[in-house]
């Protein structure tokens, strides 16, 4: 999963063609790594989306730009707006994790 550290590489992401999942998450938060122990295998499931990560620590004006309250929590782009965001509370799992981008493909 790619980090992103600049407003300019997350614009250029999100604005792209293909549709993207944006993790924010902070080095001090234990279910951001409890997540990381678990999504490899979805990031793999899920390969139509381009995955980025964002510290919100580091960028926090993206995260109250998109309602970042709690962390980790996953944001859904495509054509630069967001479509789907999983808040810090229902992302402490994979199989939560997984539904909600089921619910995405339907």
């Amino acid at each position: 999963m790619k980090s992103i550290s600049t407003n300019e590489q997350f614009n250029e992401v999100v604005n792209g063609e293909q549709p993207v999942i944006v993790k924010f998450q902070a080095g001090w938060c234990p279910d951001c790594r409890r997540m990381d122990m678990f999504i490899d295998p979805i990031v793999e499931e899920f390969g139509q989306y381009q995955w980025v990560d964002v510290n919100r620590d580091e960028l926090p004006d993206l995260a109250e730009k998109y309602d970042v309250m709690g962390i980790p929590s996953l944001l859904i782009f495509k054509n630069g707006e967001k479509t789907a965001h999983l808040h810090s509370a229902n992302a402490k799992s994979p199989g939560s994790v997984t539904e909600f981008l089921n619910d995405q493909n339907e």
